[in-house]
């Protein structure tokens, strides 16, 4: 599965961005949020139809180190780097492409414009941050570039044309940017072809109901028609009915500090969300977990639930040493940092973090250790620092919750722990990219 680059790119522009952008240049929020998913993916195959230029991969290797993402709304519609990479990329459709986005958006030229430079600062430096963090050469950011060809063509807005743009070459036509034709050849594709006659089926019918032109009894063809139907209405009966019955397992492998396998629960349930295509292999669904009187939101069986249940039990507090609890970690279910980010956690991460503060401070004399994990790809050097700043972060942020004195450490592992190979797909490999939690003396 290729990664989808406009998903890093829009972690830099999200709400807060938007705003401000809408407040800088004079524009609604919802305007200046229209214009930038038009943007997005006409900078997005502009640099995919650009893969090997010299001059798109220097800037793209350069961002990392010019600190664009940290001053978007400041720098980007002054730097020169910038205004070159957009003549690379667009030529002389360059104003054609601002006055296109600027009437779909409902926005000035100026706006427009400005707005481009936003889009393509925060592209590049987006793609310079991760090649960075992914140890990625030019020859693999030229390869991640191409590998955005086949999913360009899906990511422009509904309504939205840039057909206009394609001029004497073909920028427009090989990513077939262009929502509006789809919508045409549909209606005309309703009407009967020029060259093709027209043909008018007529059919008579005698008084009874019958056709007289063809047989009425003994017609093999025609118990067909309602015999196969029904056949195969009830094969994919029996199919789901099957589904239904199967069991499903899901699976907890805790680690040691040494990357050991020390404990493996499994649960069984039935149902049909292992084997739905495009659905996880497991189907969890948040429940209220009992802490002393409050319900704390989790899985069955989840983080919180087992952390509880451990305290409740008193092993804990009987424990002799570190020793006798680094064996048992804890996976966070909903803890997730955005691609290649060690200080921004994806939404809805931090409702476990409180669930996890709740617990501290239920059980004051309870201390933990945090951990982090990568997968496979990219440097071992590179994963190991981003794990740890993923693990100190979250001990941070446990800090400034008042509960710090309970964190004992945050260590990060890289890949030593990962299990699912590198060449595999990002779904497949994202099992491995996780926050964990120990509880320590």
């Amino acid at each position: 599965m290729s990664l989808h680059v406009i998903d890093l790119i829009k972690g830099q522009l999200g709400p807060a961005l938007v705003s401000q952008a809408a407040s800088q240049i004079g524009e609604s929020e919802s305007s200046v949020s229209k214009a930038i998913d038009g943007f997005l993916p006409a900078v997005v195959g502009g640099l995919a139809n650009n893969a090997d230029n010299p001059e798109v991969l220097d800037t793209i290797s350069n961002a990392s180190s010019s600190g664009i993402l940290g001053n978007l709304l400041g720098g980007s519609s002054n730097d020169s780097a910038i205004s070159r990479l957009l003549s690379v990329l667009f030529g002389d459709r360059l104003n054609g492409l601002i006055e296109t986005i600027s009437g779909y958006a409902g926005i000035s030229n100026n706006s427009s414009s400005s707005l481009l430079s936003l889009v393509t600062g925060a592209t590049i430096g987006s793609l310079g941050k991760y090649a960075a963090d992914n140890n990625l050469d030019q020859s693999g950011i030229s390869n991640l570039l191409n590998d955005q060809k086949g999913i360009v063509s899906t990511l422009l807005p509904a309504g939205l044309s840039l057909a206009a743009l394609t001029g004497s070459g073909d920028w427009d036509a090989r990513y077939k940017f262009d929502n509006d034709k789809d919508a045409i050849k549909t209606s005309v594709q309703e009407e009967p072809q020029p060259s093709e006659p027209k043909v008018e089926v007529t059919r008579s019918t005698a008084p009874e109901g019958t056709f007289p032109d063809r047989p009425t009894t003994n017609d093999s063809g025609s118990i067909w028609k309602w015999l196969l139907p029904l056949l195969l209405l009830l094969a994919v009966g029996f199919f789901v009915w099957k589904q239904c019955d199967k069991k499903e397992t899901t699976t907890t492998t805790v680690v040691n500090d040494s990357g050991n396998v020390v404990r493996d629960t499994t649960t069984a349930t039935t149902g049909m969300a292992a084997d739905t295509a495009g659905m996880a292999s497991t189907s969890k669904v948040d429940e209220d977990i009992d802490l002393n009187g409050t319900a704390l939101k989790g899985y069955k069986g989840g983080m919180e639930d087992q952390m509880i249940t451990f305290l409740k039990s008193g092993d804990y507090q009987t424990a002799a040493d570190d020793n006798a609890l680094k064996n048992q970690w804890y996976n966070f279910d909903h803890v997730n940092f955005k691609l290649g980010s060690a200080t921004e956690l994806e939404a809805g991460s931090e409702g476990q973090l409180q669930n996890l503060v709740a617990i501290l401070k239920a059980y004051p004399e309870a201390k933990i250790k945090i951990g982090g994990y990568t997968d496979k790809t990219g440097n071992e050097a590179s994963n190991l620092k981003l794990s740890a700043d993923r693990a100190n972060f979250i001990k941070s942020w446990l800090n400034k919750q008042g509960v710090g004195s309970q964190v004992t450490g945050a260590d990060g592992y890289g890949s030593q722990f990962a299990a699912v190979d590198a060449k595999a797909s990002d779904a497949e490999r994202a099992t491995d990219r996780k926050m964990a939690v120990r509880f320590s003396k």
